[in-house]
């Protein structure tokens, strides 16, 4: 069972981002302030649930919370300041979304810099932890998997709808067919033979 929050004293918003693995589309981040009595028994990491589940979370969250935001960062973004920025970037923009602003975040992973001096704690795998942090794993999947949807319509011959960007043996194939799209990051190893493919 996951515990609602880190600071159970202060106004905390969870972040997290998705896509960051991934050779094609944005990184995604959300935050969200989830009310004091949210309770949620399907909820956790959104790489533990089904599509069908995240899809069916996503408008639950967005109208019982206090607030969230979600940021795409895209990949002429990405390119310049590497994926690492990218997504504490994208995370950043997201808490800055808020009304009321959080006392305090807690962010899933490893890294994140300050934010306008709001105390931060960072959780290695806060998305199977905590609800806050949790429910943003779940926009910051959702809001991506709709982006890479759309874009799939434009490119179909990659299979995004499936892959979501993501380097399975399906999409490099396809890298290595028909070449590079706008949509791929082109600071991503995108073949393993990298030397090989025409930038």
């Amino acid at each position: 069972m996951l515990t609602l929050k880190l600071n159970t004293d202060l106004l905390e918003c969870g972040t997290d981002e998705a896509g960051r693995g991934c050779l094609a589309g944005p990184v995604t981040a959300a935050a969200i302030i989830l009310p004091d009595d949210f309770k949620n028994k399907i909820l956790t990491d959104s790489k533990q649930l089904s599509e069908a589940k995240r899809k069916s979370l996503k408008p639950l969250l967005e109208d019982c919370c206090v607030t969230y935001g979600v940021t795409h960062i895209f990949m002429d973004e990405i390119d310049k300041i590497n994926i690492l920025n990218a997504s504490i970037l994208a995370m950043q923009r997201s808490i800055e979304q808020l009304k009321p602003q959080p006392e305090h975040i807690a962010v899933d992973g490893n890294k994140f810099k300050p934010y306008h001096n709001i105390p931060h704690t960072c959780v290695i795998k806060g998305d199977g932890k905590y609800l806050n942090i949790a429910a943003a794993s779940v926009l910051a999947k959702t809001y991506r998997d709709e982006y890479m949807e759309k874009i799939h319509e434009e490119f179909p011959m990659y299979n995004w709808k499936k892959n979501k960007g993501y380097p399975t043996n399906e999409h490099r194939e396809a890298i290595r067919k028909y070449g590079i799209t706008k949509y791929h990051r082109k600071s991503f190893r995108l073949l393993p033979e990298q030397l090989t493919l025409d930038l």
